[in-house]
């Protein structure tokens, strides 16, 4: 239904109060252009998944075989479970001054108990650049006793 009508005051109800108006949101015409180009590099190669496959197995082997905790077992989104808010903060913040830019995620992100560390993996990374990574968890772990 069209609704006609010059009264703001009843726009802005409409605006406010809409559910399609509220939850239909168009994309921008670049975010359609970079998604359709995804697709279109999907369908002529696997390469790209095979490859973030690939680091994500490097990185996670790498990390569990220093005696870290991983949440998951094949996800390019790692969680490193610290258990610990103010850890994951200070480890992140370690690592940052290393040149790792990791997130510490705690409460209310994620449940009282289980605060982590999100390390995204990409097929954009190097083997060098994940052994970098690690190399350092494995340094910042050492030095607050957690490996």
């Amino acid at each position: 239904a069209v609704v006609s009508t010059q009264s703001t005051g009843v726009i802005e109800i409409l605006r406010q109060r809409s559910r399609p108006y509220l939850f239909s949101n168009t994309m921008p015409p670049a975010v359609v252009g970079a998604a359709l180009k995804v697709f279109e590099l999907l369908t002529e190669s696997s390469e790209l998944p095979e490859l973030v496959a690939r680091n994500t197995m490097h990185f996670r082997s790498r990390m569990m075989e220093a005696g870290f905790t991983l949440s998951g077992t094949e996800h390019p989104i790692v969680p490193v479970m610290l258990y610990d808010a103010a850890l994951a903060s200070s480890i992140a913040d370690e690592l940052l001054k290393k040149g790792i830019y990791v997130i510490g995620f705690s409460f209310p992100v994620v449940p009282k108990g289980l605060a982590r560390i999100r390390v995204q993996m990409s097929g954009g990374h190097t083997i060098e650049q994940i052994d970098r990574c690690v190399d350092a968890f494995i340094e910042v772990g050492k030095q607050k006793g957690i490996i």
